[in-house]
Parts: structure tokens; C-alpha cells; sequence
């Protein structure tokens, strides 16, 4: 008898449902990126340049792909990115993301964006990190930090790469803004998604209210749906690495900072005391043409030591995983598949799409001639030619 997942195959595999279970403005956000999705493609493109060199005849029957990580050694060296508005993707998205990730033991990251109070998402998945948005004044942020640790997380990360709000047109020819403005075609939108409106939108509203951007903020924010509320985006164009020294000040656990592509932005993180970084371009939504993390990601890696570098953007296979490993990467994270998958079928599907991908990396690791992460390297991948 076929599984409720029996035509799901890859992490791909979830995007054309999603699309179909989503209403089209939210569908657009979470797929679309920056004006021409430039960087979008070039995400793929640089990691499909690698290829591998695989060893033979090597015993690889007691391979394991735990990676250890601030203190944490995690069953599989990927991880769920930040997502912001994933409660708009499914019922109690940010938990449901959460609990998949603690049950399945990897990290998940919750969005400063998201809708769901971070103290409920802490207390249903402790373990989880938070990412930060900064607010643009420093009495904002230390609030915020503030309830971040008050709450339980230890992990905080902060992305740095959005001094200003990035042009996506995709998200205007979909009709998609933050509050979201009723309208007709919203309401038809809601209407010809029925799954949708009843199983997310009208449940969260009947059990919990308007959803309301709870964590950009030491206070609540905006309402995600309003004729005349705006959002408070908060100026961050005067924002330095000044900031990056008064949060190492406070913040007493394991501090990433994310949105890095540049080397000497690596080292000046590690310089003023960050514990990790994550190369990112924001899954090409903020600087449209910018470099795919895989094309900065080793000459990354060798200005910071022993630092831990993570990555994100475009990683969709197991196989991508490796690759980023054997450049030097310690741990990967995935965001839009996930988010695919927690649409199709909540909890449940990310569940399975964990599963995926963890059984993609095991079967590659056999292949390629590997028992633990530690034994990926450069050797192991032919390298594209230098742009």
C-alpha cells in the first residue's frame, strides 16, 4: 500500500505540491528571490561546477555522519535554516519546524521574522537557535537579547546582510507585502485554497488569534494582515561592526554571525570574538548578483582557522551537503525545501524530508569512500575553474 509519501522522492519533490497548496502570494515569497534571481541560480550553478573523486574499495560499513557543533554533537551535519513567516506555510510552522529538527537531532533556527512568540518555540523544541534581525537602536537590541535569553536559547544568530530592505519584485507581482493588505484577490487567493485557509490561516486565527510579527522586536509588532498597520522595519543602514562588539559584550553563549561572502568580513567576526559564521547571500533575496556562498566558501574557510564556518543557499541534495563539507564547511543549512515540505504536510514533512537528505548523505558517504565527516576534503572534489 502506498505511503502518503510514496511519490516524494527528493527534497525537490515537495516544491510543485507546495506551490499548488499555497495561496499565490506566499508561495512567492517563499520561493521567489531578489529582481532577477540572479544569485537565486547562481546558487545551484556553483554547486553543480564541483564534481566529486570518489575512493574505492575502502571499508565504509561503520560510516556515521554525526558533526559536533558548539558543545553539540548532532546526528547529521545539516540544519533548518531561519525562515521567516513559516506559520503562514503551515499551522504553527515555527514549531512544527522546531520539533522536527530537536526530534530528529539537528539544529533548527528560529526566524526574527516569525509569527510565533520564540518563548513557546523555545519551551516546545529547547535547543533551538534564535536569528536576529538587529533593531536599529542599541536600547532595542539589548531588550531584545534580553527576552532571546530569558527565554532559554543559547545559540544566538545575527544576520547582518540586510542594511536595507532588498528589491523583490516577485513579491509585488504576486501581491504579496508585510501586513498583508485585504484585498480581492487576497480573499480569492484564500478562497481558491481551501486546505490552506481552513488548516492554517482560519485555525491559527480561531485558536490563537491574529498572527502577529512576535519576534522582530522586545515587544510585539505589526499584525500580518491590515488595511493600515505598518510594519516597523527599523533603519539598519547606520548599523557597524561596533554592534557586533557590544552583543559579544552581552551575549554570553555561542554567537553567529550570517550574511558573510567576503574574507575579510570573516576575519573581523572572528577578530571580535564571534564563535562561528554562516557564508550566506540570503538564498539570493537581498543583493541580486552577488557570489554564491560554494564560489567564496574555501578561501572563507582558510582566512579562519579553526573557527566553525557554516553555509547556506541552494542546497537541496545530500550530495550538496558533502560538497560544502569537503570545502571545509562544518555544518550546512537548508531553508526553502523545508519550508516546501511544511507546507505539504507539516511536521510530517519535514520529518520526511529530513530523512531524505539524511539518507542521500549516507549513501554518497559510501560512495565516495568516507566513514565520518571529518574525512571529507579537497581531494575528494574536482574544482571549477577560477572566475
Amino acid at each position: 500500500m502506498p505511503t502518503p509519501f510514496s511519490n516524494i522522492l527528493a527534497l525537490k519533490d515537495f516544491a510543485p505540491l507546495a506551490q499548488r497548496r499555497l495561496p499565490r502570494p506566499i508561495h512567492g515569497y517563499v520561493a521567489g528571490a531578489a529582481e532577477d534571481n540572479v544569485s537565486l541560480r547562481r546558487n545551484q550553478e556553483a554547486m553543480n561546477a564541483y564534481g566529486f573523486v570518489p575512493r574505492v574499495l575502502v571499508d565504509v560499513s561503520r560510516r556515521t555522519q554525526q558533526q559536533p557543533l558548539f558543545g553539540t554533537t548532532y546526528a547529521s551535519p545539516f540544519g533548518i535554516a531561519p525562515m521567516g513567516l513559516a506559520a503562514l506555510s503551515a499551522y504553527r510552522g515555527d514549531i512544527a519546524l522546531a520539533r522536527a529538527a530537536r526530534e530528529a537531532g539537528i539544529p533548527a533556527i528560529l526566524s526574527g521574522s516569525s509569527l510565533t512568540p520564540l518563548e513557546e518555540v523555545a519551551q516546545a523544541a529547547p535547543g533551538t537557535w534564535f536569528q536576529a534581525y538587529l533593531p536599529g537602536d542599541e536600547a532595542r537590541i539589548l531588550a531584545l537579547l534580553q527576552r532571546v535569553r530569558g527565554a532559554g536559547y543559547e545559540t544566538l544568530v545575527v544576520t547582518v546582510d540586510i542594511p536595507v530592505s532588498a528589491n523583490r519584485e516577485n513579491n509585488v507581482r504576486n501581491g504579496f507585502s508585510t501586513p498583508l493588505r485585504p484585498s480581492l484577490r487576497l480573499a480569492w487567493e484564500g478562497v481558491s485554497h481551501p486546505r490552506w485557509l481552513l488548516g492554517t490561516f482560519a485555525k491559527t486565527l480561531w485558536r490563537h488569534g491574529m498572527p502577529h510579527f512576535e519576534n522582530s522586536f522586545a515587544e510585539r509588532g505589526a499584525p500580518i494582515l491590515s488595511s493600515n498597520v505598518l510594519r516597523d522595519f527599523s533603519h539598519r543602514d547606520h548599523l557597524d561592526w561596533s554592534f557586533v562588539q557590544r552583543i559579544r559584550a552581552f551575549w554570553p553563549g555561542p554567537l553567529v554571525i550570517k550574511g558573510i561572502l567576503s574574507v575579510a568580513d570573516a576575519a573581523k567576526a572572528k577578530a571580535l570574538g564571534a564563535d562561528g559564521i554562516v557564508v550566506s547571500n540570503h538564498g539570493g533575496r537581498q543583493l541580486d548578483g552577488a557570489v554564491a556562498p560554494m564560489q567564496v566558501l574555501a578561501r572563507i574557510v582558510d582566512a579562519v582557522g579553526d573557527m566553525p564556518v557554516m553555509v547556506d543557499g541552494g542546497f537541496h541534495r545530500g550530495s550538496d551537503v558533502l560538497k560544502a563539507l569537503a570545502l571545509g564547511a562544518r555544518f550546512v543549512f537548508v531553508g526553502r525545501p523545508f519550508n516546501h515540505a511544511l507546507a505539504v504536510a507539516g511536521q510530517r514533512g519535514v520529518a520526511h524530508a529530513i530523512e531524505l537528505l539524511r539518507a542521500e548523505i549516507d549513501r554518497n558517504m559510501a560512495m565516495l569512500g568516507v566513514t565520518d565527516c571529518g574525512q571529507l576534503n579537497r581531494d575528494l572534489l574536482l574544482a571549477p575553474a577560477p572566475l
